[in-house]
C-alpha cells in the first residue's frame, strides 16, 4: 500500500497509479460520535480499497465538506457547496503529474452538489474523475434495520464507528432521533429537527455489524473502482491475492481460492463520473 503522505516526490516518478481520495467532513454527530465521522469512515474504505487492489495511492483524507446543515452546533466546521466544489477541481488538475485518474471516496452526503459540479468541470477537461458514496442500499445489504430513516449519526454510523474507533463512541449518550424525509433535512437543516443532532436510531449498534457494513462498502467500492478505471490500462488496479484463512485446529483447513470478479467490460469506463446517489447519508 502506498499513501500519498508518506511518499517522497522520486518514490512516485513515472509510476501514475489511481489517486484515491477520501473525502469527509467536520461536523456534529449527535452527542455519540466524534465530529470527524464522515473523514473516518471514507479513510476505512480508502485504505480498504488499496489492501484489496493494487498499484493505487491513497491521498491524506480532505476532512472539510460542504456542511451547512449542521450549523447551529459547535465543532461544525464547513467549506461550503462552491469552495468545496473548485477545491476539488484544482485537486484533480494538480493530480496530471501523479495519477491516471481519481477516484473520490466520499463520506458525507452533504458534499453530492459539490461533486456534481466539480464532475462536470472536469469531465469537459478530459480529465478522469469518479465519486463513490455510501448508499441506503449498502446498508440494508449488510442487514441494519431501519436504513431507510438512517440519515445522520444513527445506526449505521454508530455501528461503524463502534468497528473502527470505539474508545471515541460514548454509548450513553446515543438515543433516537427523528426520522424526516431527505428534503425536510435540505430544506430546514439538522438543528430544526433534531436537538440532539441525531437523526435515526442508533439502538442496537454494534462493532461486528460495523464490520459487515464496511466489508459492504469494500465489496461495492470495488467493483465501481475496477470497472471505472478498466479504461487505464497498464496504470488500471488489479486484486491484490489475499493470504489464506488459517482455521482453528479442530477445524477443515481453508484452501487458498481467491474469488475472481468478473471481467472488466472496457466499454462501460466513461471519465464522467456517475452522480452520487440520492439515497445517501448526511
Amino acid at each position: 500500500m502506498v499513501t500519498l503522505g508518506r511518499a517522497a516526490w522520486p518514490d512516485l516518478a513515472g509510476a501514475r497509479p489511481v489517486l484515491v481520495l477520501p473525502l469527509g467532513s467536520t461536523e456534529q454527530h449527535g452527542p455519540h460520535l466524534p465530529l470527524d465521522t464522515d473523514t473516518r469512515i471514507a479513510d476505512a474504505v480508502a485504505l480498504g480499497l488499496a489492501e484489496r487492489l493494487a498499484p493505487l495511492l491513497v491521498a491524506p483524507a480532505l476532512a472539510f465538506g460542504a456542511s451547512g446543515e449542521h450549523a447551529g452546533f459547535p465543532g461544525t466546521l464547513s467549506l461550503g457547496t462552491e469552495v468545496l466544489g473548485r477545491a476539488l477541481v484544482e485537486l484533480v488538475r494538480s493530480a496530471d503529474d501523479t495519477a491516471a485518474g481519481v477516484f473520490v471516496v466520499n463520506g458525507h452526503g452533504g458534499n453530492a452538489d459539490a461533486l456534481r459540479a466539480a464532475g462536470r468541470v472536469l469531465a469537459a477537461e478530459g480529465r478522469p474523475l469518479r465519486v463513490w458514496t455510501p448508499t441506503v442500499a449498502l446498508s440494508r445489504t449488510a442487514g441494519v434495520p431501519g436504513a431507510a430513516g438512517d440519515l445522520h449519526a444513527g445506526r449505521a454510523e454508530t455501528s461503524l464507528l463502534l468497528h473502527l474507533a470505539p474508545d471515541l463512541v460514548r454509548l450513553d449518550q446515543a438515543r433516537a432521533g427523528p426520522m424526516p424525509a431527505l428534503a425536510d433535512l435540505v430544506a430546514r437543516g439538522v438543528a430544526a429537527l433534531s436537538p440532539s443532532g441525531i437523526l435515526g436510531d442508533p439502538t442496537g449498534a454494534s462493532a461486528a455489524e460495523g464490520a459487515r457494513l464496511l466489508d459492504a462498502y469494500l465489496r461495492d467500492a470495488t467493483e465501481h473502482l475496477r470497472r471505472w478505471a478498466g479504461h487505464l490500462g497498464p496504470c488500471a488496479p488489479r486484486p491484490i491475492a489475499q493470504p489464506a484463512v488459517v482455521q482453528p485446529a479442530e477445524g477443515p483447513q481453508a484452501e487458498d481460492s481467491p474469488v475472481e470478479d468478473p471481467p472488466v467490460d472496457p466499454r462501460a469506463a466513461a471519465t464522467r463520473p456517475t452522480p452520487p446517489s440520492t439515497e445517501r447519508f448526511a
